[in-house]
């Protein structure tokens, strides 16, 4: 019974894309909307794993991108008086390659 309401209270979004509106470098939340949705969710980053093509990142490096893959855990929280939709885990970019 505690494993089954474990796994409600963190229930995994699957990695989709989004479009990154907004960050918060000294709360390092961000502000992404559903692709071609328009849900809008306020994440927690802080402990994300940030890859651009595979490679580890920063997370002030997000501010140059606008679309991004996030696998977050949907959970209700806030932080710094910031209500969150929930915590992200992984956060990818992948750059296409420009044929030349």
């Amino acid at each position: 019974m505690m494993v089954l309401a474990f796994a409600v209270w963190l229930h995994a979004v699957e990695a989709k894309k989004y479009r990154l509106l907004s960050i918060t470098n000294t709360s390092k939340l961000i502000l992404v909307s559903e692709i071609p949705g328009k849900t809008k969710y306020v994440l927690d980053a802080a402990t994300a794993k940030i890859t651009v093509d595979g490679k580890p990142a920063e997370f002030q490096d997000l501010k140059a991108y606008t679309v991004i893959r996030v696998t977050f855990d949907a959970r209700k929280g806030s932080k710094d008086g910031i209500d969150l939709d929930g915590v992200a885990k992984e956060i990818s970019i992948s750059i296409p390659e420009n044929p030349r």
